[in-house]
C-alpha cells in the first residue's frame, strides 16, 4: 500500500471522513423526501416568476448560494445575487424585495445574522425559502417555504455532507422549476455519481499538495462554488494558504505568483467553460507550477485526477465530494487533524 493509500484510509477514520462518505446516502433521501415540497414550490415560482433571485448564506452555505447563481441565471434566466447579510443585521438597512425569492442556505438555521436577514427579507415582500439541515431550528420555522437537507448531525467542524445536499437540493429545485426533463433524469443518478466520486483516488495529489504554503484554486461557472468551498476547506483543515479565483479573473494580475512554489488545483466540468479553463491550466503548467486538474483531457505537465463523466451541471458536486476524501487525507499528511482545526466551532453565530 503506498503512502497515499496509507493516508486515504487513515482520513476515512475521521469524523469528516466518516460524515463525507454518507453524502450519497443524504442525496437519495431527498430525492424521495423532498420531491413533493419541492415541486410544489418549482409550480408556484412558473405560475408566478420572481423577478430577481437573493441568495443568504455564510461559508460553505454562501459557496453552495455562487452554484445556485449560475445555474439560476444559465437555466432559468433569473437574476440572482448575493446579499451580504449585514445589510440587515448590522446597517438595519431594508432593501424593497417584493416579487423576489429569497433563498436562504444554512447547516444550523441558527445564525443571528442569517435570521435577520431572512426576517427583513419576508418583512419586504420576499418568498423566502430555507435550505436547512435542521428541520426544527429558527430559520426552519421562519421560512415560507422548507425543503431539509436531511444530512442528519453533522460533528465535523468542516461541513461536508450539508454542503453536498445543498447543491443536490438546488439542483433539484432548479430541475423542476425549468421542467427539464433530461435535467430531472440526470438528478435523479445524481447517488450514483456520488458513490462513483467517492470510490475515486485522488492521492496522486498529495505529494504535490503536502509541502505547499500557498495555491490557488480555479473553476468557472457553474464550477467556481466548488474552487471556493475547496479553498475553504484547505484553509481549515489543513492550515494551507489557499484562494479561488474563476479561470477568468485569475489573468488578471494573480498569476504573478503562480511558479514551481505556488501550486493549482483546477476543476473543469464538460460545458462551455472548459476550455477557458484548460487554457489558464496551460499557462500555469508553463510558469512551472504544480498544476493539478479534475474534469478535462491530458495536458502536458497536468496531473489529472480520476472522474466520472456526467451531465455537466453535476460535475462539480461529484467533483466536491472526491475533493473532500482528498482534503482529509491531505490533513493528515501535513500532520494535523482535520476534525480539530484550531480557533474553529461549528456553528458560528454571526451578528
Amino acid at each position: 500500500m503506498s503512502a497515499g493509500e496509507d493516508f486515504r484510509t487513515a482520513a476515512d477514520a475521521t469524523r469528516l471522513g466518516r460524515e463525507a462518505a454518507e453524502a450519497p446516502g443524504v442525496v437519495r433521501a431527498q430525492l424521495g423526501a423532498n420531491a413533493p415540497v419541492l415541486i410544489e414550490l418549482a409550480a408556484r415560482l412558473r405560475r408566478h416568476p420572481p423577478r430577481a433571485v437573493v441568495t443568504l448564506g455564510r461559508g460553505s452555505s454562501d459557496h453552495a448560494a455562487t452554484y445556485a447563481r449560475y445555474l439560476i441565471e444559465t437555466r432559468l434566466g433569473v437574476m440572482t445575487a448575493s446579499t451580504p447579510p449585514s445589510v440587515a443585521s448590522i446597517y438595519d438597512a431594508a432593501t424593497p424585495m417584493q416579487d423576489t425569492l429569497c433563498l436562504v442556505i444554512s447547516q444550523s438555521g441558527r445564525s443571528p445574522d442569517l435570521l435577520a436577514s431572512a426576517e427583513a427579507a419576508r418583512a419586504a415582500g420576499a418568498l423566502v425559502v430555507a435550505l436547512v439541515n435542521d428541520a426544527t431550528s429558527p430559520l426552519a420555522e421562519l421560512a415560507d417555504i422548507t425543503a431539509p437537507l436531511l444530512a442528519g448531525p453533522e460533528l465535523s467542524v468542516a461541513a461536508t455532507k450539508s454542503y453536498v445536499g445543498a447543491l443536490s437540493a438546488i439542483v433539484q429545485l432548479v430541475a423542476h422549476w425549468s421542467g427539464d426533463a433530461a435535467l430531472i433524469g440526470a438528478v435523479g443518478r445524481l447517488p450514483d455519481l456520488l458513490d462513483e466520486a467517492w470510490a475515486q483516488d485522488w492521492s496522486a495529489a498529495l505529494p504535490l499538495l503536502k509541502d505547499a504554503r500557498s495555491l490557488y484554486v480555479l473553476g468557472r461557472g457553474v464550477g467556481y462554488g466548488v474552487a471556493e468551498e475547496a479553498a475553504l476547506k484547505l484553509k481549515e483543515t489543513c492550515a494551507l494558504h489557499a484562494e479561488a479565483f474563476s479561470a477568468a479573473e485569475v489573468r488578471h494580475g494573480p498569476m504573478a505568483l503562480v511558479g514551481p512554489d505556488f501550486p493549482v488545483l483546477a476543476f473543469a466540468q464538460a460545458d462551455e467553460t472548459r476550455a477557458g479553463v484548460e487554457a489558464v491550466v496551460a499557462a500555469a503548467a508553463a510558469q512551472g507550477a504544480p498544476v493539478i486538474k479534475a474534469g478535462g483531457g491530458e495536458q502536458a505537465g497536468v496531473l489529472l485526477l480520476p472522474t466520472k463523466d456526467a451531465c455537466p451541471i453535476l460535475e462539480p458536486i461529484a467533483y466536491a465530494l472526491s475533493f473532500y476524501r482528498l482534503v482529509g487525507a491531505l490533513a493528515l499528511a501535513r500532520g494535523l487533524d482535520p476534525d480539530r482545526p484550531p480557533h474553529l466551532t461549528k456553528v458560528t453565530e454571526t451578528i
